[in-house]
């Protein structure tokens, strides 16, 4: 991976009932925007503290930013969005030793 890539950090906290929805609703999205937009790479992950995070990589934050503005997926998207009971700030990285195969 390019050291340039830019890279994000996604944080939620889930609904209780609305994981799979969540985990659906994600996969979906994800898999679009690897086959579709551009998308390098993501992976969902549960924390032991109950939040949920996904990191996600990208070519550039342009085409992030243009892969979020397409009206498609639009279920999925509102799928998401109903299961996710707390949004936190994205937090954006910048990759300083990449092991990640």
């Amino acid at each position: 991976m390019s050291q340039d890539a830019f890279t994000v950090l996604y944080r939620w906290r889930i609904r209780e009932g609305s994981e799979k929805k969540f985990v659906d609703a994600w996969t979906q999205i994800t898999d679009h925007y690897l086959k579709n937009a551009g998308s390098v790479g993501s992976r969902l992950h549960r924390g032991s503290d109950g939040v949920w995070y996904a990191y996600a990589q990208w070519p550039s934050a342009e085409a992030r930013d243009r892969a979020f503005l397409g009206s498609e997926l639009t279920g999925a998207k509102a799928a998401m969005r109903e299961a996710i009971e707390e949004r936190f700030p994205e937090v954006v990285l910048s990759i300083v030793s990449d092991r990640l195969g």
